[in-house]
């Protein structure tokens, strides 16, 4: 593996040979469990009917990339918004959506989903930050995805 200096979520990281033993191939179509059109923060709306009263993904852009049963094991059921915390701008914004879903939409719950390089971090904080300054409590849980799929840890915040 490449020594690399700087962010460890820029690190090259290789995991071709991880193709050589493939688990648990799905077998025929899988369905999206897509509910709702926009995902990307910037561009929904906190109070649109899909997130009123609904249990609520929010998720690291790369995320889904890195689980394998991404829709089944956690899109299923629930709305959804994407983010990078280290390429998106403004994220003051994502601050005061994630409060309008606690406050105006008055979600049931939220999940956010992030990877393990600590810049993901900073998609957790937004949310915390928005728990605290909301009058209204929400239930928030958080998962840590390692680069290769597997959970590292799992809490509610």
């Amino acid at each position: 593996m490449e020594r690399f200096e700087g962010c460890p979520g820029s690190q090259v990281m290789d995991f071709s040979r991880k193709d050589e033993q493939k688990t648990g191939e799905a077998m025929g179509k899988i369905e999206s469990q897509l509910r709702q059109w926009p995902i990307q923060m910037h561009l929904i709306s906190p109070t649109a009917p899909y997130f009123q009263g609904a249990d609520v993904l929010l998720t690291a852009d790369c995320v889904a990339y890195a689980l394998g049963d991404f829709h089944r094991q956690f899109l299923k059921g629930k709305s959804i918004a994407i983010a990078c915390p280290k390429l998106d701008e403004d994220q003051d914004v994502y601050r005061e959506k994630i409060k309008a879903w606690f406050e105006d939409a008055k979600i049931n719950t939220l999940t956010v989903l992030i990877m393990q390089v600590p810049c993901c971090m900073g998609l957790l904080s937004l949310a915390q930050e928005a728990a605290r300054a909301s009058e209204r409590k929400v239930p928030v849980k958080y998962l840590v995805v390692g680069l290769q799929g597997e959970i590292l840890r799992e809490e509610w915040v």
